[in-house]
């Protein structure tokens, strides 16, 4: 298996294509104005070219400058920093996640986002029965 995406990436990368990734796509100047602190363009330039010798990024000529858009997919992303975040400050447990999202901030959640927490997990207690009769009959 594979190494997470939050894994392989330093920092600034990370925040690098967390801008990316919101935008979809963007010059090195627009990822250094959205970037906190004070990097310098050329720095900037660099750890975007890093980025896509890793594979991570790729660019395209528009006129003088580089347009530059994420290789990886929004999804495979994001999963990626869930599971950094949940393994980092939940020791792994996504009930733990859940309970801290469900808590303090509850209100925040629509009903229809909290039917839809439902129905996700009848779905994973489906999915787990399912699994747990496959493994009886084995």
């Amino acid at each position: 298996m594979s190494r997470p995406l939050h894994t392989l990436l330093a920092r600034r990368e990370r925040q690098i294509m967390d801008v990316l990734l919101r935008r979809g796509r963007a010059t090195a100047a627009e990822v250094m104005n959205d970037l906190p602190g004070g990097q310098s363009y050329s720095t900037i330039r660099t750890q975007l070219r890093v980025l896509e010798e890793k594979g991570y990024v790729r660019h395209e000529d528009d006129g003088v400058r580089y347009v530059y858009t994420p290789s990886v997919d929004r999804q495979s992303a994001s999963q990626s920093a869930l599971e950094h975040l949940v393994e980092t400050f939940f020791e792994g447990s996504a009930g733990q996640a859940v309970a801290a999202l469900l808590g303090g901030d509850a209100a925040r959640i629509s009903n229809e986002e909290l039917d839809r927490i439902s129905d996700l997990i009848a779905e994973a207690k489906q999915r787990h029965e399912l699994d747990r009769k496959k493994e009886r009959s084995r």
